[in-house]
């Protein structure tokens, strides 16, 4: 292939596959293009490797919370880090906070529907500045975050 600048080549139409090669200078010693696969990038994004990436104060933009909307009681899974979990019944439920969720698990809460959503710990601690245990009504928006194994801060538009 003949040499051409990055903006002249031919945009991508599919998702990229795992074994596509996309080249990345590496800057430790004399400049060098290298290349890494596209599950090379992947495998080290989830590693971690990106974790402590600096934005310099820049916003970072495009990505929405994923929502998990409930209708009944509900129990928190691990898969809900992250997640608006969105409680949506007419009549009061609870929203269980299991153990072994993870320090550093953190997910907003909605009280949608008219129902008031209580949290009810389940081998955890919650604590809440005013000792709250439910969200304050509806629209009503809490987060929950752990902040070390098996222990919580409930906060936001609560009520006891």
């Amino acid at each position: 292939m003949a040499n051409k600048k990055i903006t002249a080549l031919t945009a991508l139409s599919a998702t990229p596959a795992t074994d596509d090669v996309l080249p990345i200078v590496d800057v430790s010693g004399t400049a060098t293009t290298k290349k890494i696969t596209v599950a090379n990038l992947v495998s080290a994004t989830s590693a971690g490797a990106l974790s402590s990436y600096d934005f310099g104060g820049n916003a970072i933009l495009g990505f929405d919370a994923t929502l998990n909307d409930q209708t009944d009681n509900y129990t928190l899974q691990t898969s809900d880090a992250g997640k608006v979990v969105v409680m949506n019944k007419g009549s009061a439920v609870n929203l269980t906070v299991p153990a072994s969720l993870g320090a550093g698990f953190t997910c907003s809460v909605v009280q949608k529907g008219a129902g008031q959503v209580t949290f009810v710990a389940s081998s955890t601690t919650i604590n809440n500045r005013q000792s709250h245990t439910k969200i304050a009504g509806q629209h009503g928006v809490a987060t929950l975050i752990s902040t070390a194994a098996d222990v919580f801060v409930l906060a936001g538009d609560t009520a006891s």
